[in-house]
């Protein structure tokens, strides 16, 4: 099937300058994909997104555009974020430095489509998504899977990924309205229970969590789930004020 109806434009973003994969109508959705690249489960999940009535960007952030996944290239893509500068897996209370310029990408999208937008980060850039948070356009982020910090020690395990200055902001911006939508596989081990409930503690009725049973984990992916697609639409509707006729 390929990337279509998406279709690749050069963008500069931040500090950066790259691919950026662009279709559909309507509100923005940032798409911002997972370990190890932007494979064909996750177009599939940004295909159901424009079909839905959706503006949506997928940023080439590292891996091969298009090429399925296989543990080979998922290691070798881990090993990649891990040792780049644009990403901070393992450290607490700090956040990837590559989240600034995707914020200065979702204010683009703002600005092309008119309106607020959504931000969905999934693993390693699952937490991405409630760092974009700071900014007003942003107005529905949805952390999938968000695995990193890797969670070997307890403050790892309930680190969300982002500094204090930042989850100050983003509880500020919880207080005037900001809903969080945030979505797991219970049994997966990437993604600690604690972080989530740190995410209640912290962000109380603004933070929503969908946690399926099971030992998978790309849950808008490669182990796609029905149920959590639909909600994150719904969600994704009702926070960027798109509605269904």
């Amino acid at each position: 099937m390929g990337m279509e109806p998406f279709a690749p434009i050069q963008a500069r973003y931040g500090r950066r300058s790259g691919e950026v994969w662009v279709a559909g109508e309507g509100p923005g959705v940032l798409l911002i994909h997972e370990i190890p690249g932007l494979h064909p489960e996750v177009v599939r999940f940004g295909r159901r997104l424009v079909d839905e009535g959706f503006t949506v960007w997928m940023p080439v952030l590292f891996g091969d555009t298009g090429r399925p996944v296989t543990p080979g290239y998922d290691v070798r893509e881990v090993c990649r974020a891990c040792v780049s500068r644009a990403f901070t897996v393992w450290r607490a209370g700090v956040r990837s430095p590559i989240t600034d310029d995707l914020r200065d990408l979702a204010r683009q999208l703002s600005e092309a489509t008119g309106g607020p937008v959504g931000a969905v980060g999934m693993c390693l850039t699952g937490g991405f998504a409630l760092a974009l948070v700071v900014d007003p356009w942003v107005t529905a982020p949805v952390l999938s899977q968000p695995s990193v910090p890797f969670g070997l020690f307890p403050w790892q395990r309930r680190d969300l990924g982002i500094d204090a200055s930042t989850l100050a902001r983003v509880k500020e911006r919880v207080e005037e309205g900001v809903c969080v939508l945030g979505l797991r596989f219970t049994g997966d081990p990437l993604v600690p229970s604690a972080r989530f409930e740190r995410l209640r503690q912290e962000l109380g009725d603004g933070f929503e969590a969908v946690e399926l049973p099971g030992r998978k984990h790309a849950v808008l992916s490669l182990h796609w789930d029905e149920g959590a697609v639909a909600r994150t639409v719904a969600f994704l509707r009702e926070h960027t004020a798109l509605r269904s006729s």
